[in-house]
């Protein structure tokens, strides 16, 4: 099994919750007692954004109450490992989104964005494998190759000039209004 972009397991994006707010614990890096769905692929359709700014918090619970109550943002989904650290979340303001997880998970993601500038971006695009192609014929430093996720995405990060960290993949969560 392969890191998720802000935590260890990719199992909890099977289930897809539509119209209300979901919390899960992750047992051992998954999703227990869940059955798989379909989820979202590369598109703009359907209440589908393409860019998803993804940052992580020292205390990913307090970020996400910040920015439902002082914000407006709306809480799609959480999901939480064992120890209480939010292992991803998705909030939703209009038909925009953000991703939120805690800082010190030790995934992929949590590693690259240690040394990076204030935030990472996650976008949607068609066909990962052309889009890293380019990026690598520009210079751009690949902190992961496109990998096929067990959720079904398929996504590789790269690091800008400034330090950010960039993630293009397959994954768009459905945002329904």
């Amino acid at each position: 099994m392969g890191d998720s972009l802000t935590g260890q397991c990719n199992h909890f994006f099977c289930v897809r919750v539509f119209g209300s707010s979901r919390r899960v614990v992750v047992s051992d890096g998954c999703q227990t007692g869940q059955q798989k769905g379909v989820i979202g692929m590369a598109g703009t359709s359907g209440g589908r954004p393409s860019i998803y700014p993804t940052l992580l918090y020292a205390d990913a619970k307090a970020a996400i109450r910040q920015l439902t109550e002082a914000f407006g943002f709306t809480e799609l989904s959480v999901f939480e490992g064992e120890d209480g650290a939010v292992m991803h979340a998705e909030l939703v303001q209009g038909d925009g989104a953000v991703m939120i997880g805690s800082k010190g998970t030790g995934s992929v993601f949590d590693k690259a964005m240690r040394d990076a500038g204030t935030t990472g971006v996650y976008v949607v695009v068609d066909d990962v494998d052309a889009h890293h192609r380019r990026a690598v014929d520009h210079g751009a430093e690949i902190l992961m190759p496109p990998t096929d996720q067990d959720y079904g995405s398929r996504d590789y990060m790269a690091r800008d000039l400034e330090g950010n960290v960039w993630s293009f993949g397959t994954y768009a969560p459905e945002i329904s209004g």
